[in-house]
């Protein structure tokens, strides 16, 4: 399904920034719950990176959380996807699940990329990627997993929140995998 909407004109890096610092303030209870990211310059990172990227319309979605690396299954995600007009949320950051069964578990962000993006050419894509904070490799998006808590990756999401502003912003969920 591929949806088309227009943003705001008003929209600017100053107001993609404001969604990005709402982002920030969820990595920063993660941080707090749980020990990752690791740092706050890594933090900081990437929120600069979602700022500059809604700046441009160039995010798609951008996951953080912790992933099972032997099944590439996620056992906590946050995952924000950019939004464009409409009636967009701009809640207050935080409301975190503290008991998510993470222990041992690397974290791990997968980021995904605008339509709007991938037809720009080779070059400009390029030069925009080099210019962010964050430095990304291709890499298969982990999934939540089926079945019914048999060690699957079943579990529960959590919709309903978002940060926006000035017509454009990211709606969050948070996906959190129930302990086998």
């Amino acid at each position: 399904m591929t949806l088309s909407m227009t943003r705001s004109a008003s929209f600017t890096l100053t107001d993609a920034r404001y969604v990005g610092a709402k982002i920030g303030a969820d990595l920063r209870q993660l941080r707090a719950l749980y020990g990752e990211p690791e740092s706050a310059a890594m933090i900081t990172d990437y929120v600069e990176e979602v700022a500059q990227l809604l700046n441009h319309s160039y995010l798609d979605s951008v996951s953080y959380g912790f992933r099972d690396p032997d099944t590439n299954l996620w056992k906590l995600r946050l995952r924000y996807r950019a939004t464009l007009g409409g009636h967009l949320l701009d809640d207050g950051p935080g409301r975190l699940p503290r008991t998510a069964p993470v222990d041992g578990l690397p974290f791990y962000s997968f980021l995904a990329y605008s339509t709007k993006f991938d037809n720009l050419p080779q070059a400009k894509r390029t030069a925009f990627k080099s210019a962010l904070p964050i430095n990304r490799v291709t890499g298969t998006e982990p999934a939540t997993g089926t079945g019914t808590g048999t060690g699957t990756g079943t579990g529960a999401t959590t919709p309903g929140h978002g940060y926006g502003r000035n017509g454009t912003g990211v709606t969050r969920d948070v996906f959190v995998a129930l302990d086998d």
